[in-house]
């Protein structure tokens, strides 16, 4: 809705006093006006009002910064107090034995933990190259404890093994045990269409586990977390697009995120958990 025109200065007394008074009414207006309207734009789908209007407080607060479009060159408020969280599947030391899962061994030598490191870092770059505060964290991260974010994604690869020639094509569930069940669910529905449009991969439902819909992590996180697990293909049939073509796979992934974040239309496919 448009703002009326203010009284012209000449039109009234103490015409010093009014110019001082009319321009501080201006700015106050002006700065009501961009923060709703930054506000009705633009709020990330796991942030309460309120939790968002904190956030734009805090960066509001801080130094002045360049602020970065997104991918699709949106500009996105204060997205670099947006925490993301990607989790490096198998990597670091498990807390008790000190031992590195490497997940899928193949018979070359080629590790799931190579694969899942490199997607998960690439990720990772493109979010921040978006202007997010994206990290990567190992499987068994201490941070993971009560970890809270706008959304978390785990990183992870199929097995090497020479299944049948159905064995290829990628999977993602969603936390289940979460108080934010709705947006798991969409979360993963973003991560599932912007996945197999940048890939070209089918979903494949049917070998969804309980290891994935069970992840650990997803009962270390905060409640209110929405995170989701993704395993980005097979090792046996998918292993070509999964080792010279990361870049693709990542870009799935961050797209997938960003879909979520910025609140944009997806379908979780049929048979999804």
């Amino acid at each position: 809705m448009p703002i009326g025109r203010a009284p012209d200065v000449g039109d009234l007394d103490g015409a010093p006093l009014a110019r001082g008074v009319l321009r501080h009414m201006g700015v106050v207006v002006g700065a009501a006006v961009l923060f709703a309207t930054a506000f009705t734009a633009w709020t990330p789908a796991s942030l309460s009002p309120g939790e968002f209007v904190e956030q734009l407080i805090e960066a509001a607060s801080a130094r002045p910064r360049p602020v970065e479009p997104s991918v699709g060159g949106e500009i996105l408020p204060a997205a670099s107090g947006v925490r993301i969280g990607i989790v490096a599947g198998h990597s670091g030391p498990h807390p008790d034995s000190g031992y590195v899962d490497p997940g899928a061994v193949c018979e070359d030598g080629l590790t799931e933990l190579e694969v899942n490191q490199n997607i998960a870092n690439l990720v990772v770059r493109s979010l921040q190259a978006a202007g997010y505060n994206a990290e990567v964290l190992e499987e068994w991260d201490p941070r993971l404890t009560g970890y809270r974010a706008v959304a978390l994604v785990s990183v992870h690869a199929d097995s090497c093994l020479v299944v049948n020639a159905d064995a290829t094509g990628f999977k993602v569930s969603a936390a289940l045990d979460t108080a934010v069940p709705d947006r798991a669910q969409r979360l993963a529905a973003c991560l599932a269409d912007r996945y197999a449009r940048a890939t070209g991969l089918r979903f494949h439902p049917g070998s969804i586990t309980l290891d994935m819909t069970e992840y650990h992590t997803f009962y270390e996180i905060h409640s209110d977390t929405p995170a989701a697990i993704i395993e980005t293909g097979f090792l046996y049939l998918d292993r070509e697009f999964l080792t010279r073509q990361p870049e693709k796979a990542a870009q799935g992934i961050a797209e997938g995120v960003l879909c979520y974040v910025n609140n944009e239309p997806a379908v979780l496919p049929e048979g999804a958990p």
